[in-house]
C-alpha cells in the first residue's frame, strides 16, 4: 500500500509539473519554457549583474518558489535534514557543466520534455543523449563509483539558502535598483508574478514529497528496473502533450521550432553530459533546487556551480542560439565530458 501511495504521488507531481509548465507558457513565459531551470538561472544571473545581456536578465520568482515550496514541505513532513560535505568542489564543477550542457541544447531536462511533447523533434537527439549519459553513469555507479560520504551539519547551514531565497523573493516585489530587469527578449516574456510564485510553490512542495527527478527516474529504471519516478516523468510528458493539443500549441517538426537548433550531434553530446553529470550528483538541475530547499548543503554547492555556469554561458557565448552551437559551446561540452569521465575514473579506482 505504501508503494502504491508513492507511485500515486509521483504521478501527481508529474501532472502538476507538466500542466504548470503549460499554464506558465500560456500566460507569458517563453514558448516551451514554462519551466526551464537553465533558462531561469541565466535570467537570474543577469538580474544579479553576473552577465551583461539585458535580454536574459529577469529575477524569475519560480526559482525561489521551488526552493521555498520544498523547504515548507520538508519542514511539514519532518524530512528537513541538514547534511553536506560530500566532495563540494567536485559537485560545484559538475553543477557548472550540467548547466553548460543545458545551455548548448537550449534547455534543461524538463524543457527537453516540454519541447518533445510540443512536437519539437530537435529534442529527440537530446532525449537519446540524456538516456545514454544516464546509462553510462549508472554503469559506473554499479561498478563502485561514489562521491565522498556526507555528514550531519549544524541546522543553520540548512536554513541559510531558503532565507536567501526569501530575500530574493522580496527583491522581485520591491525591485531594488541593483536588480536588472530586461524589457526585451526572453526577459520580457514572463507569467504574472503571483501566478508564477503560486505554481512554483505548489510544484516545489509536491516535488519534494515525491522525489521526482528526470535523471533520477531514468537512473532508477536502468539500475533497478524501478518505475516509480519514471511514471512521474511519463505523466508530465503526457499532460504537456494533451494540454498543447487542447490549446493548439502542438507543432510537429524540426525546422522553425522556438529556441532550438539543428546541430543534432552536439545536442546529443550536450545532453549526454547533462545525464552523466546529473547521475553523479544525484539529480537534474530542478532536483538540485528541491534538495537545496530540504537542507542538502551539497545541493546548494551544486546550485551555486549552476549559477556560475549560467553566467559564463552568456558572458562567454557558450550557450547556443537558433543559428546553432557556438565554437565556445563545443569546446566547453568536450571539456565537461573529459572532466566528468575523469571524476568517475578517480572515484571508482580509489575505492577498488
Amino acid at each position: 500500500m505504501r508503494a502504491l501511495r508513492f507511485i500515486d504521488i509521483s504521478i501527481v507531481a508529474g501532472l502538476f509539473m507538466g500542466l504548470g509548465s503549460v499554464i506558465l507558457s500560456y500566460y507569458g513565459n517563453p514558448i516551451n519554457s514554462g519551466i526551464c531551470i537553465s533558462c531561469f538561472m541565466e535570467n537570474f544571473a543577469g538580474a544579479m549583474q553576473l552577465h551583461n545581456e539585458p535580454r536574459m536578465s529577469y529575477l524569475r520568482p519560480e526559482i525561489m518558489g521551488f526552493i521555498l515550496g520544498s523547504f515548507a514541505m520538508a519542514r511539514y513532513t519532518r524530512r528537513f535534514k541538514v547534511k553536506g560535505g560530500s566532495s563540494p568542489l567536485v559537485r560545484f564543477f559538475l553543477g557548472f557543466f550540467v548547466i553548460i550542457g543545458c545551455s548548448v541544447f537550449i534547455g534543461c531536462p524538463i524543457k527537453m520534455i516540454l519541447r518533445l511533447a510540443a512536437g519539437d523533434l530537435t529534442a529527440v537527439a537530446a532525449t537519446v543523449g540524456m538516456f545514454f549519459g544516464v546509462w553510462v553513469g549508472s554503469k559506473y555507479i554499479r561498478g563502485g563509483f561514489r562521491l565522498d560520504p556526507d555528514k550531519e551539519l549544524p541546522r543553520i547551514n540548512g536554513y541559510l539558502f531558503p532565507l536567501v531565497s526569501f530575500a530574493f523573493l522580496l527583491f522581485v516585489f520591491f525591485k531594488p535598483e541593483f536588480i536588472i530587469q530586461g524589457e526585451r527578449g526572453p526577459a520580457a516574456a514572463h507569467a504574472p508574478i503571483l501566478l508564477a510564485l503560486f505554481l512554483s510553490l505548489v510544484i516545489g512542495a509536491i516535488s519534494q514529497k515525491s522525489g521526482i527527478c528526470i535523471t533520477g527516474g531514468l537512473r532508477n529504471f536502468v539500475l533497478f528496473r524501478e518505475k516509480t519516478l519514471l511514471n512521474g516523468i511519463l505523466a508530465a510528458t503526457g499532460s504537456v502533450f494533451a494540454a498543447n493539443l487542447l490549446l493548439g500549441q502542438f507543432n510537429l517538426g524540426i525546422h522553425g521550432q522556438p529556441a532550438s537548433h539543428i546541430d543534432h550531434g552536439w545536442t546529443f553530446l550536450a545532453m549526454t553530459l547533462v545525464g552523466l553529470a546529473g547521475v553523479l550528483i544525484d539529480g537534474c538541475p530542478f532536483r538540485q533546487l528541491i534538495k537545496a530547499g530540504q537542507g542538502d548543503v551539497d545541493a546548494v554547492i551544486t546550485a551555486l556551480g549552476m549559477l556560475f555556469g549560467s553566467a559564463l554561458a552568456i558572458s562567454w557565448t557558450i550557450g547556443s542560439n537558433s543559428a546553432g552551437v557556438t565554437f565556445n559551446g563545443k569546446i566547453t561540452v568536450l571539456v565537461g565530458l573529459i572532466f566528468t569521465f575523469f571524476v568517475m575514473y578517480l572515484y571508482r579506482v580509489r575505492r577498488n
